[in-house]
């Protein structure tokens, strides 16, 4: 339907929480949906990378979450249920700043459960990367940013510098 401008870094909608979304509002939403969606692949397109949006991002504050990996899915009101304590350094990159690396700790392992666009009820178990990719997902949505989350105040690097980085 039409893409949308991405909030960045230092925008304050950033870090407020967003409200569940209600089955009442699903008709109204279906454009935001989409939108998510045609935003995802233009920044893919002139990126070269991008997996996920949340709805926060587009200036949208419903808990929404738009995943792109091998096919699109929609999660409304994702909650995430933790499979075990394991965790793992990652450098994560975020639409909201796109030549920015963080280095933070995420689980290793987790299972989200969502609704659908039809509402159903449905979940997810996710390891590694696709893991690391949905708490990043649920953070927006808790108005949580990756800076927040670095372990030091040395783990950050421009994506320039990623030969670099361990």
């Amino acid at each position: 339907m039409a893409i949308r401008d991405i909030l960045f870094l230092g925008n304050p909608k950033l870090y407020e929480e967003s409200s569940k979304v209600r089955r009442e509002e699903l008709e109204d939403l279906e454009s935001v949906f989409e939108d998510m969606g045609d935003t995802l692949l233009e920044f893919r397109d002139e990126y070269g990378w991008g997996r996920a949006i949340a709805a926060p991002q587009i200036g949208v504050m419903k808990r929404i979450v738009y995943m792109n990996v091998n096919e699109p899915v929609v999660l409304i009101n994702p909650v995430i249920k933790l499979r075990n304590r394991s965790k793992t350094l990652v450098w994560d990159d975020c639409m909201s700043c796109p030549d920015l690396l963080v280095q933070v700790k995420r689980y290793r392992r987790c299972k989200v459960e969502y609704r659908d666009v039809n509402w159903q009820k449905r979940s997810m178990y996710l390891e590694g990367k696709l893991a690391a990719l949905m708490q990043h997902e649920v953070d927006h949505l808790r108005g949580v940013l990756i800076t927040q989350r670095a372990l030091t105040d040395k783990s950050f690097a421009l994506r320039s510098e990623r030969a670099y980085l361990k």
